[in-house]
C-alpha cells in the first residue's frame, strides 16, 4: 500500500510512472535500471552537446551522460537508504508530496468536467508577475480529450499497460516515450523522407495503403481518420501527457540560468529543439495520404516552406493560456526564459499566435487536419507539379470541412484560414532573425547548428525564397 501511494508521484528523473523509491529517489523502473547499470566501473558517458540535454520520457535514452547527471543531482546513490529506514521527517515530507499530487489529480478531473474560459492575453510588453511561473497547480493548457472514435494505443507503447487498468492505460500511454529519434547531427530532408518510419520508433506505415484516388463520402471519412491517426502517431507529446506535466514550471533560478546563456549558445539550443520538432513533422507529412505520391522535389519544397508553420500550430497544443507559458525542455516556460535569444519581438509574436489559436479550442482531430492543410499548399515556391499538389490539398480541405460539419463548427473554417497569413509572417520573421544571427555568428551556424535546420532554413537561396513568399 505504501508503494502504491508513492506511485502517484511521477519519476523524478524522466516524469514516467514511478514504481517506488530506488537508490533514495522516486523513479520509474527504467531510470532505476539505468542508474544501476551506470555504476559499473567500466561505464563512461559523455555528452556531445552542452551537457544540458532535457531528460523526459521521449528523450531519456538520447543522452546517457545528462541522464546520469540528473540522477545524481536528484540524489540517487547506491548508499541511499531504503524507504523503510527513512526518518520520520523524510516520510512526512514524502506523504505530503503524495497528497499534493492527489489534490492536483482531483483538480485536473474537475477542470476536465468544467472547462474554464480563456483569460485575456497580456502582450509581451506588459509586466508579468514572477509568481505566475512558480505556481505549482495549473489549469489545463488545452481542451484535452481522448477521441473515442480513434483506435487505442497498442500495448507495446507503454511498459505498464499490462499492470494497470484500462482507463489508466489510456491516459498513461504516451506515444513517443520510447522513440529512438533521428540523429539531428546528420539528418537531411532527403534522408528522413527515404527513412522507414520504424527507424524512428514509429509504427510501420505503408503510404500506398492510404492513398485515395477519387473523392467520395467514404473516401473523405477514411481520409480524415487516416490524417488524425497519423497526427496522433507523430506528435512529440500526447494531450494526456501535457496535461499530466502542466504543473512543471521553471523556477526563478532555472529561468536565470537560461537568461545567462550567451546569444549563440541559446540560439544553438533552440535550433536543436526546433529540429527535433521538425523531424516529427516530416514523419507526419509522409503519412498524409497522397503526400508520398508527389515527386520528392515537391515533398522537400513543401517541407522547407511549411514545416515551421506546422511546428507553430502544434506548439499551441503545448501552450498554457492561464499563465502564458509553453512546454519547453521538460517544463512550462514564459517569454522571459528566451531573453538571451535577443528576439523579444519574435518570441512575443509566437506566444500571441499560440494563445489566439488556443482560443479556438480545436479538438485533436480538427488540429490534425488543419496542420495537414497548412503543410499541403500548392502556392509554395519551387513546386514542379502544382496540379498534383493542389489535388492532394483539395482532399485535405474536404476532410477539414467534413470534420467541422460533423462537429457543428463550420464557422471555425474561416477563422482557421485567417491564421494562415499570420503563420507566414511568423516564419518570415524567424528567417529574418536567423539572417541577423548568421551575420553575427557565422561559425556557430556553419559548425554547430543541426544540418536539417540549416537545410530547411539556413541557406541563402532558401532565406530569399522563404522571405519573398
Amino acid at each position: 500500500m505504501m508503494r502504491a501511494q508513492i506511485e502517484v508521484i511521477p519519476c523524478k528523473i524522466c516524469g514516467d510512472k514511478s514504481s517506488g523509491v530506488h537508490y533514495g529517489v522516486i523513479t520509474c523502473e527504467g531510470c532505476k535500471g539505468f542508474f544501476r547499470r551506470s555504476q559499473s566501473s567500466s561505464v563512461q558517458y559523455s555528452c556531445s552537446r552542452q551537457s544540458n540535454c532535457p531528460i523526459d520520457r521521449a528523450s531519456r535514452n538520447r543522452c546517457q551522460s545528462c541522464r546520469l547527471k540528473k540522477c545524481v543531482a536528484q540524489g540517487m546513490s547506491r548508499d541511499a537508504v531504503k524507504f523503510g529506514r527513512m526518518s520520520k521527517r523524510q516520510r512526512d515530507s514524502l506523504f505530503a508530496e503524495v497528497e499534493r499530487h492527489r489534490q492536483q489529480q482531483r483538480l485536473q478531473a474537475n477542470s476536465v468536467q468544467e472547462p474554464q474560459s480563456l483569460p485575456a492575453y497580456r502582450s509581451g510588453k506588459e509586466p508579468r508577475e514572477q509568481s505566475s511561473h512558480l505556481t505549482p497547480s495549473l489549469p489545463q493548457a488545452y481542451p484535452y480529450s481522448v477521441e473515442p472514435e480513434l483506435p487505442g494505443c497498442p500495448p507495446e507503447v507503454h511498459p505498464y499497460l499490462e499492470r494497470i487498468g484500462e482507463a489508466q492505460a489510456q491516459s498513461l500511454a504516451y506515444r513517443g516515450s520510447h522513440r529512438r529519434g533521428i540523429d539531428s547531427t546528420r539528418s537531411t530532408p532527403e534522408a528522413i523522407l527515404n527513412m522507414n518510419g520504424s527507424e524512428m520508433g514509429f509504427r510501420p506505415f505503408d503510404p500506398e495503403s492510404s492513398f485515395f484516388p477519387y473523392p467520395t463520402s467514404l473516401h473523405i471519412e477514411e481520409l480524415s481518420v487516416s490524417i488524425v491517426r497519423s497526427h496522433r502517431e507523430t506528435t512529440q507529446y500526447r494531450p494526456e501527457e501535457l496535461q499530466a506535466l502542466r504543473w512543471k514550471v521553471f523556477s526563478r533560478e532555472e529561468i536565470h540560468a537560461y537568461q545567462s546563456k550567451s546569444v549563440d549558445e541559446m540560439w544553438q539550443h533552440c535550433a536543436v529543439r526546433l529540429t527535433d520538432a521538425v523531424q516529427f513533422v516530416v514523419e507526419f507529412a509522409k503519412r498524409i495520404p497522397g503526400f508520398r505520391q508527389l515527386c520528392q522535389n515537391d515533398q522537400i519544397a513543401l517541407l522547407k516552406s511549411g514545416s515551421m508553420e506546422v511546428v507553430l500550430v502544434r506548439m499551441s497544443r503545448m501552450f498554457n493560456t492561464e499563465n502564458n507559458t509553453v512546454f519547453f525542455d521538460g517544463k512550462f516556460a514564459g517569454t522571459e526564459l528566451f531573453k538571451s535569444l535577443a528576439c523579444s519581438d519574435l518570441i512575443a509574436a509566437v506566444f500571441d499566435f499560440a494563445h489566439n489559436l488556443c482560443a479556438l479550442r480545436l479538438t485533436e482531430q480538427q488540429m490534425a487536419v488543419f496542420t495537414a492543410l497548412v503543410l499541403i499548399n500548392a502556392d509554395r515556391p519551387c513546386l514542379e507539379d502544382r496540379e498534383r499538389v493542389q489535388k492532394v490539398r483539395r482532399d485535405v480541405e474536404l476532410a477539414l470541412s467534413h470534420i467541422l460539419h460533423r462537429d457543428n463548427q463550420e464557422s471555425l473554417l474561416h477563422k482557421l484560414y485567417q491564421r494562415v497569413p499570420l503563420l507566414k509572417s511568423l516564419c518570415a520573421l524567424h528567417i529574418e532573425k536567423l539572417r541577423w544571427f548568421r551575420q553575427l555568428y557565422p561559425l556557430t551556424v556553419h559548425s554547430l547548428f543541426p544540418p536539417l535546420y540549416k537545410e530547411l532554413f539556413g541557406s541563402d537561396t532558401d532565406i530569399q525564397t522563404l522571405t519573398t513568399h
